[in-house]
């Protein structure tokens, strides 16, 4: 790939889609109408045996990049479907993002800009602001788990102040920061880190993949920073609806991780 293709087409934007209903439309018309979506080089929608129709009629361009949709037979779960989609690209960047995301202007210039940045060589992975639509900004940076701390938020002790909490709910994310862990619903990664790393590690599910891609990267020498000039609206209602399969997979995912790295 040449650097004036690079230039112009710098990221492919990977959605995994499970019956999102009008989220996944509403995400793709947000990020069509943003003024660095010309920075876009693809779009694939990789859908998990969507039943609602949820993947069906979608535009066949976003700003003048191809849109793919990729359709499993069955839900192969969260971290497949991004290496299903990374995959079909060769951007610079990737771009994994939520479907119930609405995009902002500079949500892809800046970590663009970033990562490019010469003195940002090791930053692997980038972040942004995670905002309500009323503008309030919410923690969407976390620390990596200890065995003490995992066991303790477990017994609900990080909410008596004796352990402090896994997000970092004491950090506004007002201003640029290297952190251990953003939130998957945008996670920017450098396409050669992500291909060094081999993806997301398949055994989860749902849940705690992007902990652990985050933990690798760090292990290999790639921070993750979160540039505190963008921002995208991410409803915080619909990110946590609660549901009982919701809950299973976040305890078996929380149980992999902790047998991988704290032994039994």
């Amino acid at each position: 790939m040449t650097a004036p293709e690079r230039s112009a087409r710098a990221i492919d934007v990977v959605l995994v889609n499970w019956n999102s209903d009008d989220d996944l439309r509403a995400c793709l018309r947000t990020l069509a109408g943003i003024p660095d979506a010309d920075l876009v080089r693809s779009v694939v929608i990789v859908d998990n045996a969507s039943a609602d129709g949820s993947a069906d009629g979608l535009p066949e361009a976003l700003a003048g990049a191809p849109v793919t949709v990729l359709r499993n037979g069955e839900n192969c779960g969260f971290g497949a479907a991004c290496n299903q989609g990374a995959a079909l690209g060769e951007a610079e960047f990737v771009l994994f993002l939520n479907t119930d995301i609405e995009a902002a202007a500079g949500a892809l210039a800046t970590p663009v800009a970033f990562l490019r940045d010469p003195a940002n060589a090791r930053v692997g992975i980038c972040g942004v602001q995670l905002a309500d639509r009323a503008g309030h900004v919410h923690a969407s940076c976390s620390r990596f788990p200890t065995p003490v701390a995992a066991a303790a938020r477990a017994a609900g002790l990080d909410r008596l102040g004796v352990v402090r909490p896994h997000f970092l709910a004491e950090w506004d994310h007002a201003e640029t920061r290297a952190v251990d862990q953003v939130m998957g619903a945008f996670f920017f990664v450098l396409r050669a880190a992500f291909e060094a790393l081999g993806g997301f590690d398949e055994r989860f599910f749902v849940f705690f993949e992007e902990l652990y891609f985050s933990l690798r990267a760090r292990q290999a020498g790639w921070a993750t920073v979160v540039p505190a000039t963008a921002r995208v609206v991410h409803p915080a209602a619909a990110a946590a609806r609660p549901s009982a399969v919701r809950q299973f997979y976040f305890a078996r995912s929380r149980v992999l991780y902790g047998h991988k790295h704290f032994g039994r």
